[in-house]
């Protein structure tokens, strides 16, 4: 396998991490992580001391919350998002969540690379900018790893 897949999935918390309102959210985000983690085809997370990255502020909007992954390929982070308790959450987002477009970009790396956060900053606002290419894709138009 010569490549893998970057993903970066950003979100807006509709309350302060702390209030009660984001409690069930905030109280699984770890244990949610450690099942990504041990998904079949997950290769990387971003994430600090806390098991999580919320501390990490990429954004001019300090709100703004990231979470960057790297997989073996696409069908591995589908079954993870979709296909474990995970999407339990993807469901109920906007309960936590303000509405973000784009909220998820996803591009190819070369196998054992890991993305920066400017690298992930720069996919999404290229998406952001031309809509989904070869660079900067969704799971709704995937392509194909650039030889």
């Amino acid at each position: 396998m010569n490549h893998h897949l970057a993903q970066l999935n950003l979100a807006k918390p509709r309350f302060p991490l702390d209030d009660p309102r984001m409690a069930e959210f905030m109280e699984n985000l770890n244990r949610i992580n450690e099942l990504g983690k041990a998904a079949p085809g997950f290769v990387w997370i971003l994430e600090d001391d806390t098991g999580n990255a919320t501390a990490i502020h990429a954004f001019d909007d300090p709100d703004i919350l990231i979470n960057l992954t790297v997989w073996e390929s696409v069908e591995s982070l589908r079954d993870f998002a979709y296909r474990t308790e995970h999407v339990d959450y993807v469901r109920r987002r906007h309960e936590w969540f303000e509405p973000l477009k784009p909220y998820l970009v996803l591009w190819w790396v070369p196998a054992g690379h890991i993305p920066t956060i400017e690298e992930s900053k720069d996919r999404m606002a290229a998406l952001a900018r031309s809509g989904p290419n070869p660079g900067a894709f969704t799971l709704s138009k995937i392509y194909p790893p650039e030889a």
